[in-house]
């Protein structure tokens, strides 16, 4: 490959592991933020920067082989509604195209099993916008050929975003929901599975990235705990817990993701194929 450009929307979390992997490979990589401090960050990592909305994106849609959106839908999604034409122009020359998604799309399925091939039924707000984000984008993508890929992330979790500071501090609480049980994944397999894709693209196709080993959530906390040689942080029952809108809305659903297509068709082994391998390598790296 000649010159390979991503334009990454939403440059935040994943893409930024993401970048880890092309950077070193000789790639150029234009990442977007919504404000002035998220554009610096993006320059000190060795990306370059566009403010959007406000810059013009057009010569960077011209110059892009390779185009990533992972910004959320806030009552629509942004980059249809300012860009879809410009991106539908752009679709000669995009070798490929990725959607970063949610596993809740799928709603509540009582702690079963879901796959891609699973009629998606969202139990929240959030899920029922990322439904039709996804349909806007393949919309798109049929009437103007963009050679795009959807992927369905689980919880995830990485540098920064560990249980262990709470569990230090004494702040963590194991919520305790009978029969909850989420996925998860870890931001560098992310990164890798979409570096993957990029290697091998499948038009058309939707992955779902997860881990290997869905788990309830208060066992995840218990985990963290026993590795810093502290006591599991205390039970609390669902009904009396203090949490966020955000956070309740994931207590809302409770399902294990299959993530067989990734592995099989992406020749995907994930580093951290469980929480377990994936706090141990946080605390041996000093991380939250």
């Amino acid at each position: 490959m000649t010159n390979p450009t991503l334009l990454s929307l939403g440059h935040g979390y994943s893409a930024q592991g993401l970048a880890r992997i092309l950077k070193p490979q000789g790639w150029r990589i234009i990442g977007t933020s919504r404000s002035p401090d998220g554009a610096e960050a993006i320059t000190r990592s060795g990306v370059e920067a566009r403010l959007w909305p406000g810059a013009d994106l057009g010569p960077d849609l011209e110059d892009a082989t390779h185009l990533l959106c992972s910004i959320a839908p806030r009552g629509g999604d942004p980059v249809l509604e300012r860009m879809a034409d410009r991106i539908a122009g752009a679709a000669p020359h995009l070798q490929w195209v990725g959607y970063l998604s949610t596993t809740a799309v799928y709603g509540d399925h009582a702690g079963g099993w879901v796959d891609e091939d699973t009629p998606l039924a969202p139990a929240t707000e959030r899920g029922r916008e990322r439904v039709a984000a996804e349909c806007g984008w393949q919309d798109l993508a049929a009437r103007a050929g963009l050679p795009l890929h959807i992927f369905r992330l689980a919880g995830i979790y990485g540098p920064g975003r560990g249980p262990f500071e709470k569990v230090r501090d004494g702040s963590a609480r194991r919520i305790v929901k009978p029969g909850q049980v989420f996925s998860r994944i870890h931001v560098d397999d992310i990164a890798r599975v979409l570096a993957a894709s990029m290697a091998r693209p499948d038009p058309g196709r939707i992955y779902n990235v997860c881990d290997n080993d869905p788990a309830p959530p208060e066992e995840v906390l218990s985990h963290a705990a026993r590795l810093l040689g502290l006591p599991e942080p205390p039970a609390v029952p669902f009904d009396q817990a203090v949490l966020s809108p955000m956070a309740r809305s994931f207590y809302a659903e409770s399902k294990r993701v299959r993530n067989d297509r990734m592995r099989l068709e992406l020749g995907v082994e994930l580093r951290f194929p469980t929480y377990r391998e994936g706090l141990a390598a946080l605390l041996n790296e000093g991380s939250r």
